[in-house]
């Protein structure tokens, strides 16, 4: 064999060697979970509940007529029609049934779970790693965090180790271990895709977006970092199918046991309230209030006598943090005020007609049902004509009294123009425009004459109560 040749095979052998050293050092640096879930499987435990439903009649037309047959043919029909569980009473009733997860936090037998998993239940069952099953008391439960906390009868428990959430960062490993479809300790693996994820119509918890598969049964059950601590609460997922699509979300569990130890002492969770309405700042939003870029949260409205009005925070604000934390999505703002209790002070960072400014308010308990405001009654007045292509019309006293405003002015009609681009309806109510206060039909129209062209202008309108501020451009 020739030198170069010989050289060429060597030099082969060594980057092979090489790669093969590089697979066999990732494969050793790949988790091994074995032993946290021998350790965490025992506190897991599966929970199933009952639900007793009103009877459903069967007609005579669904039921065969036995009368009449052979005693021997009448017992066969009869073994195979289904029969009906009886109340105490004697009356029918049917069950229905649904399945979860949960886990021991304390080793009297307090339980964490869903409140979605044991909503609406008559009667809750924990079944424990040994097979036995205990009924659960139900100590309290928190829709607005999907949070509930159970006790069941029991000393020298297991007891799972509560870890930090506020300490999980993207690309961490974790692991959950659950019920899915009623298969009992089923382990699944992934990743946190995200943390502080909020969800439509969930204000209140910071969610942890994890690739960790997640199917019905899982729902309560804990999410844990690779030191064995629970981090979350498998709560949700994503989906087009109704299966596992690789988006899965848990509850914090500082959240969950924030939430936990007020149903434990007082039944019930008090949560932090400004009373306002807000919204996400846009690039075109940041641009018409003179910020640098998309952040903050612009408020939108604020309830009447709440504590935002109170402490003098004022519509067209947009709150760049609180207590030194920032805002950079408006979903940032629900879940840090929520964690506060009401009489706490909170120190507002807010930009205010393209000023910074610092605003101190004392944060006050959310209601059980906010106030809502009333539609805008109709209204006779005199029209003004403006460049946006809109009629509009001076509010009535009675209209600023009922809407809680000290001026504006209401739409009577959309022409073609910028009003109709932007989607603007009969009936809105425009109370600023370009960053002023519109105290007049007047006033509306000199604001609007002298509007910038080719920039973003923003726009508070109010519809059936609900206010937003929206952007536009006038062209040359």
């Amino acid at each position: 064999m020739s030198i170069p040749r010989l050289k060429s095979y060597l030099s082969i052998f060594a980057t092979v060697l090489v790669l093969g050293q590089a697979v066999a050092a990732q494969a050793v640096e790949l988790p091994d979970f074995t032993q946290l879930v021998e350790q965490a499987s025992p506190a897991v435990v599966n929970i199933s509940t009952t639900q007793k439903l009103p009877d459903r009649k069967v007609s005579s037309e669904q039921m065969p007529d036995l009368e009449g047959l052979p005693p021997m043919l009448r017992e066969f029909f009869e073994r195979g029609m289904p029969q009906q569980p009886r109340s105490p009473r004697g009356d029918r009733q049917r069950e229905a049934q649904s399945l979860g997860s949960g886990f021991i936090i304390s080793s009297d037998g307090y339980i964490l779970t869903n409140n979605h998993v044991i909503a609406d239940a008559d009667e809750i069952l924990v079944r424990l790693a040994d097979r036995s099953e205990l009924k659960a008391k139900l100590i309290g439960t928190d829709p607005r965090s999907d949070v509930a906390l159970l006790k069941i009868e029991g000393k020298d428990l297991p007891v799972l180790k509560l870890g930090k959430s506020q300490d999980l960062k993207a690309g961490q490993w974790v692991v959950a271990i659950g019920s899915p479809f009623g298969f009992d300790h089923t382990v699944t693996q992934g990743i946190v895709s995200a943390i502080g994820r909020s969800l439509p119509n969930e204000n209140y918890v910071p969610f942890i977006q994890t690739d960790v598969p997640i199917n019905p049964g899982n729902s309560g059950g804990p999410l844990f970092n690779l030191a064995g601590e629970v981090v979350g609460i498998n709560s949700q997922i994503y989906t087009r199918s109704g299966g596992f699509m690789g988006v899965s979300f848990a509850i914090p569990i500082d959240v969950a046991m924030d939430v936990s130890n007020q149903l434990k002492s007082g039944g019930k969770v008090s949560r932090g309230w400004l009373g306002v309405v807000i919204q996400e700042v846009n690039k075109d939003l940041a641009e018409s209030f003179g910020l640098e870029k998309p952040a903050g949260a612009l408020v939108a409205q604020i309830q009447d006598d709440g504590p935002a009005a109170k402490g003098g925070l004022q519509v067209g604000d947009v709150i760049l943090s609180m207590n030194g934390q920032p805002i950079v999505m408006s979903a940032d703002l629900p879940h840090l005020v929520g964690a506060l209790k009401a009489g706490s002070k909170a120190d507002l960072e807010v930009i205010r007609e393209g000023k910074r400014k610092n605003v101190e308010l004392t944060v006050g308990a959310i209601p059980e049902e906010g106030k809502e405001l009333e539609a805008l009654p109709k209204s006779s007045v005199e029209r003004s004509s403006n460049r946006l292509g809109v009629s509009v019309a001076e509010l009535t006293e009675e209209q600023k009294k009922t809407l809680d405003l000290k001026g504006g002015v209401v739409i009577k009609e959309v022409q073609d123009g910028p009003a109709a681009l932007i989607g603007l309806q009969p009936g809105d109510v425009i109370t600023h425009l370009n960053n002023q206060a519109i105290g007049s039909s007047k006033e509306f129209t000199d604001i609007a004459k002298a509007l910038p062209k080719n920039r973003s202008v923003s726009m508070r309108v109010l519809r059936q109560g609900r206010a937003s501020f929206i952007t536009f451009k006038l062209a040359e």
